[in-house]
Order: C-alpha cells, then structure tokens, then sequence
C-alpha cells in the first residue's frame, strides 16, 4: 500500500510540475506528459518501478477516451461517417501496410514483414485526439478525417489480432499462461465463439438502448453523486471485461457503448462524471510512455532506430498525403491530416507483445520498432507545432484575444453570433428599440463591428461561465446565428440544462441542419438563405410580367406549403431515403399544381383563402 501511494505521488507530482511549464512554452500537456515520464523514469531519476504494469493499467483511460468520443456520436451521424471511415480509414491502413511490409521485405520473412507493417499502419488515438481537443481542431475537415482514419484503425486492431498467430515463424516466448479472469472463449466451437460474439456486442446496444435509461434514472432520483460516478465507471469497466471475454477490443467495445448512450438525457451527465478519471489515466499512460524509452539500446543502435523514426514517419505522411488528395481534402487541412497521423501508436505496444507471445516476431526485433515508435510518439506535438509555425507564416492568423468582461444591464435577448445574418438581425431588434447582449468568437470580426458603432463582446459563447456573464439568467431569449451546426448544438444542450427558462430562436443553413435543430426540440428555426431566396423568387416573377400582387401571394402560398410538408419530411429523413425522396419529390408536384391553380383562379377567390395564410417571416 505504502508503495503504491509513493508511485502515484511520484506520477502525479511530476505531471503537475512538466505539464504547466510544457503548456507555458507552448509545447502542450501531451508532450508535458511525456517530458515527466523520461524524468522520473529508469533513465532519468529512476524514481518508478515497473512501467510496464503501469502501461497496461492506464491503457485504461484510451477506454474511456473512446467511450466519451462515442458519447459525440449519434448513430445517424455515424452512418453519415461511413464511408470516410471506409474508404480514407480503410485505404490508408492498407497502403500503410503494404508499403512497410513490402520495405521489411527485404530484410525479415514475409510473415514477419506483414506483422510489422500492420503494427506501424496505426497511429496514437489518445495523442492526436488529445491533441486536436486541445487545439480546438476537431470540428475542422482535418479533424474530422483524422477522427475517421482513427476510428477505422481501432476497428482494424480485431483482425489484426485474429490473423498474428497464423503468421507465427518462431517458438512462442512470454505467453501469458493464466486462466482467463472469466470464462475462456477460444475452449468453445469456432459457431459457438460467433455467436457469443454476437451476443456480447448485441448486449450493448440493448443495454444503451433500453437497460440504462431506466437504471440513470432511479440513480438520478437518489441525487447521490457518487452513486452516479459509480454507475458510470461500472459500465465502461463491465464493458471493457466482457469484450476481453470474448477476445474483442475493449476500446471497441466502449466506442460502441458511447454511440448507443449518445442519445440519452444523461450524456452530459456521464461525459462529466468520466471525463476526470480517463484524463488522469491518460496522463499517466503518457508518462509510462516517456519512462519506457530505454536510451541504453538507443544509443547502441542510434542509426537503425533514426532511420526506422525518420522512414516510419515519411512514410506515413506520403501516404497520407495520397489519402487527402483521393479523397480531396482541402489544401492546408491536407497537411494537417497527414502531419496528425504520421506517428506510430499505442496499439503497437499491444500488437508487438502480443506478436511476441505468439511467435510472430523475435525480441531482438521488436525491441528497436518499440523504441521507434514511442519516440516517433514523443515528436508527434511537435510535428503539430511545427505545422501551426508552418501556417501561421503562409496565411498569417487574426490574433487570438481573451473573453470581454460584458457589463449586465438587464438585457431580455441574447445573441450568439453577430456574422452576415447576425448583423442584419441585430440592426433590426436595436432599430425597434431593443439591445441585444451580442457574443462573437471572431476577434477580428468584434473589432470590424466596434468600429461601426456596434456593442458586440468576443468570447465563446459555448461557455458556461460566459453565458453567465451576459445574464442568461434573466434574458428571456437566446438568438442563435452562429452558421455551425456543431457549435449550435452544444450550446442548446448547454442552455436546456443551466437555463431551461431560454427560449431559443436558431438559424440553419440548410434542411439538414434544420432536422438536427429539430431533433433537439427546438421549433423557433428560419433557413439562412431561405428568405432571401423566395423574395429573389418574386422579383424574377415580376420581372417576367407577373402582377406584383400576384407574385407576393405565390410567394407567400410557396412558403407557407414549404412549412407545412417540412415536419412530415423531419418524420421519415432517418428512416427510409427512398420514401423520403418520394415524398419530397410529390410535395414539389402538388405545389407546382396549387400554383398553377393559383395563378388561374379569379381574384376574389385568392383573397378568400388569405385568411388562412401566416404572416410573412
């Protein structure tokens, strides 16, 4: 007990001293991790024991990493994903590995050569996701490739692990010959290891889907926090046993809990209460990462290991070079794409020992890629410093600032967002007299505004402690014109939970952002370029010699039907595309029938029906 306590000490006293001057330095927390762990470890102050006990036990926190980066994902959004998850996941995992098995070729059997290119084919989930969440660029083209890419290579670890023992070459060595803690899977019939298989990954999704709601909820009821916490934990750990059970992944396993809990009430609640614990755990595995480099066999082979860093890492980036241009991913987000994936990963430390148990690789080979790829882990930040110097002086960056204070003075609406719509709408309210607390995250566009006499406050307004500031609690109405679907999102949960009494008015920029906002409850909705659409509409009509009256009321009778068929249409987008498409397409048939009975019908007849046509937006 003694012992450990000092261990835990000694972790956690040396990443509360590297990560503040790391992230002082610009350098940030993963690399802060990583600078503690050679510190304190055999090479450094020799202040740790066994690191590799320690390295399994916070594999843990890439676990509950993968839960909560579930917990972003709703299963319609994952379906959407699936084919960059697919395709740029699926072809760089293969030309990876054919590239470097093809190269190791030349030196080791094939079977060996294969091992290793499918080993070094993954890159770091936590240190790139960690990494993108720091830097604010996972909602970015890049970031949401590389979170494919990832996602894909976690998949890829199952089979991987399946085919390892067939390309067996020499005598097994340091297999671990313990009973399983549960119940071993590989005694049963290769039919009976399916379906138990199926059964594992089928209980998940009935426990997300119809088991947890009910048991939050009577956890909720108790308002005992740390029961909550408990619960929590309970079904990331109880998740990770059983798909180890059943020889699955249980960072796959806890991805998939995530995504079925996506849709829960109690999200927030349970990305909260986790989000702690697989922090510390991710800290800690880092800086297990930076004890293990054993610079005693580095020097010895400094060559071979600078060439294997240096290739792995060209390597990786050229391909995914080629990824981004197949795929066509923009110009810059292309560099970043590539320059976040071009490291080896944590899976490799899985992969490597587990080749080794099952007579794939020998020690003597896998002793040197280990080093490799842990050091080609340890640059990883710094290939994203390097590509952020890179940028910043080929597109210089409009200079970050600090949230404004904002002065409270009873405000009754405010604004998220002052942009192309923002600005016109803000006009509007301030012109009928009343004076909206306006919010903006883009420097540049608060100090344009400053200048034309507008009152706007930088800052994300997806902030709680921001939204107190500008008095959400006694506005009386939040405008949403941020444009980001993604932002908007967030900030309607952040608000139903801290201020249920807001009432939200939101643009979108299309019907798919429109079923989204939909989705979360929210009825007060106007398309952006909507408006501005149907009032050009009319203008051509008239132009073409249509009375203006006339023009006015089709106008009004095309937005009105567009109101009235847009819920039927929310109903069934999820569910069947072709009956949505048949659908859209009847409404579009039967509105261009109406109108064209409209435009036939006598005048007195079209006045009749006004009374049953909205006012105009």
């Amino acid at each position: 007990m003694e012992l450990f306590l000092l261990q835990l000490f000694i972790f956690l006293a040396a990443a509360a001293v590297a990560v503040p001057i790391a992230k002082k330095f610009g350098l940030g927390s993963v690399l802060g991790y990583l600078i503690a762990g050679i510190l304190i470890g055999p090479f450094g102050l020799s202040l740790i024991a066994d690191i590799e006990q320690v390295m399994h036990f916070t594999e843990f926190g890439v676990v509950m990493m993968l839960f909560l980066v579930g917990l972003e994902l709703k299963p319609s959004l994952l379906w959407q994903m699936r084919t960059p998850i697919l395709g740029m996941g699926g072809f760089q995992v293969i030309a990876t590995s054919s590239a470097i098995a093809g190269i190791a070729a030349f030196f080791l059997p094939w079977q060996q050569a294969l091992a290793i290119g499918m080993t070094l084919s993954l890159s770091s989930t936590a240190i790139v996701l960690q990494t993108l969440r720091e830097k604010g660029l996972m909602n970015t083209s890049a970031g949401r490739s590389v979170f494919s890419v990832l996602l894909f290579q976690d998949l890829a670890v199952i089979p991987m692990l399946a085919a390892f023992p067939l390309l067996a070459t020499v005598v097994a060595h340091g297999a671990d010959h313990h009973g399983p803690a549960l119940f071993d899977i590989a005694a049963l019939p290769g039919y009976l290891r399916i379906l138990v298989t199926l059964g594992a990954i089928f209980s998940i999704f009935f426990l997300g889907k119809f088991a947890a709601r009910p048991i939050f909820r009577t956890i909720a009821a108790t308002r005992v926090r740390e029961i909550f916490v408990a619960a929590a934990l309970a079904i990331v750990v109880g998740i990770s046993l059983l798909m180890i059970a059943v020889g699955l992944s249980p960072a796959l396993g806890a991805f998939l809990a995530g995504v079925v809990l996506a849709d829960s009430e109690y999200r927030h609640e349970l990305e909260s209460d986790i989000e702690p614990f697989k922090g510390l755990l991710l800290g800690i595995f880092f800086i297990s990462i930076g004890a293990s480099l054993n610079f005693t066999m580095i020097l010895e082979k400094i060559t071979l290991i600078a060439a294997l860093v240096v290739g792995l890492i060209a390597i990786k980036w050229l391909i995914l070079i080629a990824t981004g241009l197949i795929f066509k991913i923009g110009g810059k987000q292309r560099s970043l794409f590539a320059v976040a994936l071009a490291q080896g990963g944590e899976f490799a430390f899985v992969l490597f020992q587990f080749s080794k148990a099952n007579g794939v690789l020998t020690a003597e080979t896998i002793d040197p890629l280990i080093s490799a790829v842990a050091i080609s882990m340890f640059l990883a930040p710094l290939l994203f410093i390097a590509y952020e110097k890179i940028s910043e002086k080929s597109t210089p960056a409009p200079e970050t600032a600090e949230a404004d204070h904002i002065e409270r003075g009873g405000h009754k609406v405010i604004m998220a967002g002052f942009g192309r719509m923002g600005t016109d709408l803000g006009r509007l309210l301030i012109s009928a007299g009343i004076r909206p607390v306006i919010l903006d995250h883009d420097a540049a566009n608060v100090e344009v505004l400053r200048k034309f006499g507008f009152e706007v406050y930088y800052g994300d307004i997806t902030r709680l402690d921001l939204l107190e500031s500008a008095g959400a609690a006694e506005a009386e109405v939040l405008v949403i014109t941020i444009g980001d679907i993604e932002k908007t999102r967030e900030l309607i949960e952040l608000v139903r939970k801290h201020y249920p009494h807001l009432k939200i008015a939101a643009n979108a920029l299309d019907r798919g952002s429109v079923y989204e906002l939909m989705d979360l409850g929210i009825t007060t909705i106007r398309r952006e370029t909507f408006g501005s659409a149907l009032s050009l509409g009319e203008d051509t009509l008239r132009l073409l010699g249509v009375h203006p009256y006339e023009a006015y009321k089709l106008k009004r009778l095309f937005r009105k039907k567009d109101e009235e068929t847009m819920p039927e249409l929310y109903k069934i987008h999820r569910k069947d595309e072709e009956q949505y498409i048949s659908m859209y397409q009847k409404h579009n048939a039967d509105l261009e029938k109406l109108m064209a009975l409209d435009m036939q019908a006598d005048m007195e007849e079209l006045n009749k029906a006004w009374l049953s046509i909205s006012p105009e937006e």
